[in-house]
């Protein structure tokens, strides 16, 4: 995968902002290069950006509000709902919108609207009058409990269970950052992980919060903010490079998101030769995105690993961007 920073720039974490300082060269950091960790630094853009839900003309219609930095916007509308709430997974009208002061314009197609607030209006291309207010969706399966059992990889009380395991904390809760690898190795089971991303509004495509949950260190199940946007095979919720989710499920970045995944590692006979496939099913943020998926071999640059009776530990990607985890745990599978 691609570098996501400049090689002559350096890095800093200030106010929960991740500046970008002048490199070697003596050159000014662009604003781009502007990384929030917290709503307070996020700025305006991140008030107007998010998740409206409503109606036009009698029929459910809800919106997904993507900051591009600089006051420029993107709404896709998706009618009848949210994805994985209502939404078809096939229409999508997206419709580019500038900011002005309190308010944010959007016009195109036939489709205009104001956002100011919470509140999103407009009209449709058929003339039907939308009213959407904005909703913060909360993934049914936060802050699960993990079952008896269970291996409890980080609670926020300690880093015992992983190498180079570093705490940050973020609006006052110690996360887990990215980079850490689980000591033990471990084979099938089911794995709970909640994650944060940070808000990038000017990023694009894998350089907007990318992380990834390596099971075994081998199989990647992508982590990314792709909010609103088409899902691919790299997006978040897909088996990274190989099978694309079945739905984008991903909210808002800075808000904490799920992911509960089932795995089933490969087979092995008693001279040590595969006999079976991996499998993998995901959940993220409760929606299914990966059902009973067939694993073949390792993702994007671990295609060609060796996989083992052994299994693998855990790593939750670093890719230099500040991704937060917290209430990782799994349960072996028997």
């Amino acid at each position: 995968m691609t570098s996501l920073r400049p090689p002559l720039l350096r890095s800093v974490l200030a106010g929960g902002i991740l500046i970008c300082l002048p490199g070697l060269d003596g050159a000014e950091p662009k604003e781009d290069h502007l990384i929030a960790t917290t709503v307070a630094a996020a700025g305006a853009d991140y008030l107007v950006q998010g998740e409206y839900l409503g109606t036009a003309g009698g029929k459910q219609l809800a919106a997904q509000v993507v900051a591009q930095g600089d006051g420029k916007f993107l709404a896709v509308f998706e009618p009848g709902g949210l994805p994985g709430d209502g939404w078809n997974g096939t229409d999508r009208i997206e419709v580019d919108g500038k900011a002005s002061g309190d308010t944010t314009t959007f016009g195109q197609i036939g489709w205009h609207g104001a956002l100011t607030g919470p509140t999103f209006t407009g009209t449709t291309d058929a003339g039907a009058a939308f009213t959407l207010t904005k909703v913060t969706r909360v993934s049914p399966t936060m802050g699960a409990k993990p079952p008896a059992g269970a291996v409890v990889l980080y609670d926020g009380s300690n880093t015992d269970a992983w190498k180079d395991g570093k705490v940050e904390t973020i609006e006052g809760e110690k996360c887990l950052a990215v980079g850490a690898e689980t000591k033990r190795s471990f084979t099938s089971y089911h794995l709970h992980v909640e994650f944060r991303l940070p808000f990038k509004p000017f990023a694009r495509s894998q350089e907007r919060g990318n992380s990834g949950i390596y099971i075994h260190h081998t199989y990647e199940i992508q982590v990314l903010d792709s909010f609103g946007l088409k899902p691919q095979a790299n997006d978040i919720g897909a088996l990274y490079t190989v099978v694309p989710p079945l739905l984008n499920a991903c909210h808002p970045p800075l808000t904490w998101q799920t992911y509960d995944i089932d795995w089933q590692g490969p087979t092995f006979d008693g001279a040590g030769t595969k006999t079976g496939n991996a499998a993998v099913t995901v959940r993220l943020n409760g929606t299914l995105v990966q059902d009973h998926t067939e694993v073949k071999s390792g993702t994007g640059a671990n295609k060609k690993k060796t996989e083992t009776p052994q299994g693998g530990p855990l790593w939750l990607q670093d890719h230099q961007n500040p991704v937060y985890y917290r209430n990782v745990w799994l349960a072996e599978k028997t």
